[in-house]
């Protein structure tokens, strides 16, 4: 079937606020008549079982981030990252660990600042690791203010933030640091590795039980832009079992876990699948995912940018257009993609709305036989 590409400001179709995630940026979108909700189209994605169209983080989504779930800071200290508060200049700020960052404007976010070092020794961990009493944050008030907004055709999004590696390196001073403990203590930083998935499972279970979550996005960076900080049997005597742990918790409560990591991954991407990860958010520019979705698209899902427009700040309609249904050929076939959307030109993003929705109904018609 082919369905209709409305034109820009068509008066028949409906315009709605759509939220950029983790911003307060809103958009107005397109609204289009579709069989089924966002949320069930994006279970379908997920699962890899018949969905409809190919899901969007802008339109179908509603995302939380790491520190969007708390009512008020604990003794100066916040959750991760504070991406809702406007800046103009850089700014230091304790995380809720103690760990000292500084939000760097250019980047667009926070860095460890320099010299920052809680933990010398990760043998003296259990001393000197303090971690989060949940009960201090207000998890219950800013769950109830959010869910008077709550939509529930679409889908419910945490970010929890900061994973193993992540909070080993923040808490030993870099990643310098984080990885010659790795090497020089493997005993300590396993240790160290199971009690903290412990507090990642005990927050998310907190957060779901205050959100009806349909997604859980839990980062772990792996990488450089080159290659993994170590070698698969670093990962495998000390990150793959907790990993393994927070993904089978997380995949049991029925939430779908997506895994980030930025870098040059692909080494650890069999892994990541094998684990049970339905999506996972990687880096387009380090890592040849089509290439990962021939190989491992039975097992894992992908978070999709356009193809072939990274950087481009001008493009015609008809580039636009053929990206977008290049991007669908790629990582749609049976499902387990969404692409990431954000801001822009107006007219563009109509169109790219437009075009994905249509597009790929009229792909996903085809494949399972509705043509």
């Amino acid at each position: 079937m082919k369905y209709p590409r409305p034109a820009y400001g068509d008066p028949a179709v409906p315009m709605v606020d759509s939220e950029i995630s983790y911003t307060p940026i809103k958009l107005k979108t397109p609204k289009f008549d579709t069989p089924i909700t966002a949320r069930e189209n994006f279970r379908r994605a997920a699962a890899r079982d018949n969905p409809l169209w190919v899901p969007n983080s802008l339109t179908d989504f509603q995302s939380l981030g790491a520190n969007d779930i708390i009512a008020h800071h604990v003794r100066g200290m916040q959750v991760h990252s504070d991406f809702l508060r406007p800046a103009t200049e850089n700014y230091d700020f304790l995380d809720w660990f103690n760990t000292e960052w500084e939000w760097v404007v250019s980047a667009g976010g926070a860095m460890l600042k320099p010299g920052t070092q809680l933990l010398a020794d990760i043998c003296n961990w259990e001393k000197v690791v303090v971690f989060p009493d949940l009960d201090e944050w207000g998890l219950e008030e800013k769950a109830t203010q959010y869910m008077k907004t709550y939509d529930p055709d679409k889908v419910m999004h945490y970010d929890i933030g900061r994973g193993l590696t992540e909070r080993l390196v923040s808490l030993t001073g870099g990643y310098t640091d984080g990885m010659l403990a790795m090497a020089l203590e493997p005993e300590a930083c396993r240790a160290f590795f199971e009690r903290y998935a412990d507090f990642v499972i005990s927050l998310f279970d907190r957060i779901n039980s205050l959100y009806p979550l349909d997604m859980l996005t839990y980062h772990d960076d792996w990488g450089t832009e080159r290659d993994t900080f170590f070698s698969e049997k670093m990962f495998e005597e000390q990150i793959l079992a907790p990993t393994r742990r927070i993904i089978d918790h997380v995949r049991s409560k029925n939430v779908v876990f997506q895994m980030h990591s930025c870098g040059n991954v692909t080494r650890f991407a069999p892994y990541i699948a094998d684990m049970g990860a339905e999506f996972m958010q990687i880096q387009r520019r380090a890592v040849d995912m089509p290439r990962l979705k021939r190989e491992l698209g039975d097992k894992t899902g992908f978070m999709a940018g356009i193809e072939g427009l990274d950087g481009v700040a001008q493009v015609t309609d008809e580039r636009l257009i053929a990206a977008i249904r290049e991007t669908v050929d790629i990582y749609a076939p049976k499902g387990g993609v969404y692409f990431a959307l954000g801001g822009g030109d107006p007219k563009q993003l109509w169109t790219t709305l437009t075009e994905l929705y249509a597009y790929s109904r009229e792909f996903y018609d085809r494949e399972q036989g509705r043509d």
